[in-house]
């Protein structure tokens, strides 16, 4: 792997010493790396995250060319993975069939004749992954966390998110305009007449619009109490889920209860034939990136182009090792454990998470806005935390599914179908506290809040998280605040709303729960006043639980490192002492450049902050980093003492 740090995790020749650490400490950490990278045309951005994902791309691909030279057993994870990649990239063959694999589907939507018909295939087509109108998920009761119960969600947009429709600002309206161009476009490739088109642009606009205006606002959205309404299932509902085969289920969890209201005034109000577009609109828009090399290009030109500033498609091995890595996470993942991921890499860090929860609950303990009765509840969730790191203990291996190296298309169904059926059986199981949600190969964490755990999948434990023989500085500051942020999560303004047992139960004494809101409300106010753009703005709502993680992650992270410190003794590297590096390090993770279309579609639909607002308002906050660069009143990350959010 490439190293593009110095001896200790950090090359100094990006920082920008032009900036005061005091007004802009993001900018003058990476400033100068900022300024020197360039964005590859096939890229919307390039940062930390991206750098990392990019190696263990590099790393997956070596293991694809190793299992190419070669055939291997049937139903092998190794036969599998390559014979999927093999179709993936096999365009003369995608380029033969046209849009054909779709002729099948097309006709269902065709034959409908009336209603009932209509809810029939509107099951069918969500039973193998077609998106329109809702949709539907299997996870725990939010109430009963040991049992799984099915989720109904609302949905139905091909655009990102409700305000796309809505709202009439610049950003919104230029990716209104040119979804209604891309309908044109891809429908003109499946052979609709020009007259069709209008009307399909018009119909598809107009339903979606309306679904928009009935879905509940993304704020809202993220707030477990807002969307959890209990209800029994109607007839209609029985009808529904039978036929997407789970059948005998009493009780779901309704998300969105105005949504489904409006939506059953629709079916009454909206003639079928247009549904029957709508409906085929939605089958094309979704597989169009699975079909010829014509719908691949306007696929990408709408989703990557428009919306995210990206000037290039990727080259046809990165499109398949992606697709192949999507579908088939857990049978590739094993492979990329057996060739990346020592043992020794797991032990180190369990060690590392083990001291982070120390950290974590001595920190707690001295909260002074919290009452001992909470306190003592907190550290007790604290420690029934459970940790997942490197790759879980039984892997699904995808058994009894069939991958063919000439039928692409057929092996994106006979996956979901696997994926689909698995979802079926929870229903009747009680709920599997081994399992994953992203496979080892992810640059990334979580934290679920419902089973009350942490995971930390093997790719993230690379340089610039994770580095052996860096400074213990970039160690703690990089994966330690990452290990604190999901930690965190565990306690952000959403999970605090969650038991011991990941039950959403109160288990705050009022006063502290008043005092607690009253923080974040601080982060809010911050989050808001934010301009990623002129006149594009962050939503303090939307980001609270992020921000709230990214504060804790840095604490936590500082925490450890102090204990650290008393072990192995303090030394200056490169002119900086040991926490000057570690705020170095910590800036250095978020460091990222992205095109300006993907800075607004964040801003409009990401729960996690623009990059610099991950490290500016995190240190704007900490009392320490006041004192290791002399903040002053004045400079532009001053905060008044009252003011700071001072919360994990």
């Amino acid at each position: 792997m490439k190293t593009s740090h110095n001896h200790w995790g950090f090359d100094v020749k990006n920082m920008d010493k032009t900036v005061r650490p005091q007004d802009d400490f993001y900018n003058y950490a990476n400033g100068t790396w900022i300024k020197k990278s360039k964005i590859p045309p096939e890229e919307a951005q390039v940062g930390s995250f991206y750098d990392l994902r990019i190696d263990t791309e590099k790393q997956l691909k070596a293991i694809m060319d190793t299992l190419l030279l070669k055939k291997h057993k049937a139903g092998t994870a190794e036969q599998m993975v390559s014979d999927y990649y093999r179709a993936a990239t096999d365009m003369d063959r995608r380029n033969a069939l046209g849009m054909s694999p779709l002729a099948p589907f097309q006709k269902k939507i065709t034959d409908i004749s009336n209603h009932i018909e209509l809810f029939e295939t509107l099951a069918y087509l969500h039973k193998e992954g077609v998106s329109g109108v809702w949709s539907w998920f299997v996870d725990q009761d939010s109430k009963n966390s040991t049992a799984y119960i099915m989720h109904l969600w609302q949905g139905g947009l091909g655009l990102p998110e409700r305000d796309y429709y809505l709202k009439d600002e610049p950003e919104q309206k230029r990716v209104r305009d040119a979804y209604i161009v891309h309908v044109e476009k891809l429908l003109k490739l499946a052979s609709f007449s020009k007259k069709d088109i209008e009307r399909a642009q018009d119909i598809v606009m107009r339903i979606e619009t309306r679904l928009a205006r009935a879905s509940m606002k993304k704020e809202d959205v993220r707030d477990p109490e807002k969307v959890y309404h209990k209800v029994s299932l109607s007839p209609f509902w029985k009808t529904y889920f039978a036929r997407v085969g789970a059948k005998n289920i009493q009780k779901m969890i309704m998300g969105q209860p105005d949504f489904f209201k409006e939506v059953m005034v629709m079916f009454k109000e909206i003639p079928l034939d247009e549904w029957k577009v709508y409906l085929e609109w939605h089958l094309i828009n979704d597989f169009a990136g699975a079909l010829s090399d014509p719908f691949v290009k306007e696929n990408f030109r709408f989703y990557s182009q428009v919306m995210y500033g990206t000037k290039k498609m990727k080259p046809l091995w990165r499109r398949g090792l992606s697709a192949t890595n999507g579908a088939l996470g857990e049978p590739f993942g094993t492979l990329y454990v057996k060739a990346y991921f020592p043992e020794s890499a797991k032990k180190k860090m369990d060690a590392l998470v083990s001291d982070l929860f120390d950290v974590y609950a001595e920190r707690m303990q001295k909260l002074d806005w919290m009452s001992p009765a909470t306190k003592k509840k907190a550290i007790t969730k604290l420690r029934a935390i459970s940790r997942k790191i490197g790759y879980p203990k039984k892997w699904d291996m995808y058994k009894g599914v069939v991958i063919k190296a000439d039928d692409y298309f057929g092996n994106i169904e006979r996956v979901h179908v696997h994926a689909h059926n698995k979802t079926m059986r929870k229903l009747s199981k009680s709920v599997d506290r081994n399992e994953w949600f992203m496979s080892p190969q992810t640059v990334n964490a979580y934290c679920s809040q419902t089973l009350n755990d942490i995971a930390f999948p093997a790719a993230i434990l690379q340089w610039p998280f994770f580095d052996p023989n860096a400074d213990d500085a970039l160690n703690y500051a990089a994966i330690g605040s990452v290990i604190g942020h999901e930690m965190t999560h565990a306690f952000d303004d959403n999970g605090a709303k969650f038991d011991i047992n990941g039950n959403m139960k109160n288990w705050w004494t009022p006063a502290d729960k008043k005092k607690f809101e009253a923080k974040g409300k601080l982060v809010v106010q911050q989050a808001d006043a934010y301009e990623v753009q002129p006149g594009v703005r962050m939503s303090g709502k939307l980001t609270l639980g992020e921000n709230i993680a990214d504060l804790g992650g840095l604490v936590i992270g500082w925490d450890a490192y102090q204990k650290r410190l008393e072990k192995t003794g303090r030394k200056d590297i490169d002119g900086f002492s040991p926490e000057q590096r570690f705020f170095l390090a910590f800036a250095q993770m978020e460091r990222a450049k992205y095109r300006p279309e993907i800075i607004k579609v964040r801003a409009l639909t990401d729960p996690h902050a623009a990059a610099p607002f991950r490290i500016n308002m995190p240190v704007a906050n900490f009392d320490p980093f006041y004192e290791v660069f002399n903040v002053q009143k004045g400079d532009k990350l001053w905060r008044e003492p009252k003011m700071r959010a001072r919360i994990w």
